[in-house]
């Protein structure tokens, strides 16, 4: 139990960190992340309040996909990447500007790794998971996709709503879109393995 829960608090740490690093790049953050900014401007509430928010619809619409119950648990999930979000956001890069392309690109870059390692560390737990990737999860199950796949379909989805609500929406944008989901899927095997190994100890 004490390395899954580990496990579970770096990964979503990992997370808060990656999607803070996307922001901070300022060359379009991912589609949830865009979405999520461009509610925060356009109506009020910090970043990390919007993650828990939209998590708790998307809780309801991963229960009509898979004609299951909502998976209340996943509450606790998303409270801790918005607290993990506004952290990392609001507190240690508070004052971080980027202006040199170079830098912007390196923070696009470190922000898609570590998103993707923290879903990566995460899910392996089986806690509960962030209802964007039990979207991924539930449109696996439900239609056969793989992680990839599955993981673009939600992506273009949040993608459009961001462009509605004008969020961050930039090159960074369309490359995490595409990107992130492939990466989520390479990184799956070794920290698995890695997960496994400790677990044996």
């Amino acid at each position: 139990m004490k390395i899954r829960v580990i496990f579970y608090l770096i990964g979503l740490f990992f997370m808060g960190l990656g999607v803070t690093l996307t922001i901070k790049a300022n060359l379009g953050a991912g589609a949830w992340d865009a979405l999520n900014v461009g509610l925060s401007n356009a109506i009020g509430l910090t970043v990390g309040s919007w993650v828990f928010i939209i998590g708790v619809l998307l809780i309801f619409i991963n229960a009509f996909i898979t004609n299951g119950k909502p998976k209340f648990l996943a509450v606790i999930t998303i409270l801790l990447i918005g607290f993990f979000v506004d952290f990392w956001l609001l507190v240690v890069f508070k004052n971080m500007y980027l202006e040199g392309r170079f830098e912007q690109v390196i923070s696009l870059l470190f922000g898609i790794f570590f998103i993707a390692l923290g879903v990566s560390m995460y899910l392996q737990t089986k806690f509960p998971a962030n209802p964007i990737d039990q979207l991924m999860i539930s449109l696996h199950e439900r239609f056969s996709l793989n992680f990839m796949v599955a993981k673009t379909i939600g992506e273009v989805v949040a993608l459009c709503l961001a462009f509605i609500f004008q969020g961050p929406i930039g090159l960074g944008t369309i490359i995490i879109t595409f990107l992130i989901g492939p990466i989520i899927q390479l990184f799956t095997k070794p920290v698995a393995a890695r997960y496994d190994m400790l677990l044996k100890r």
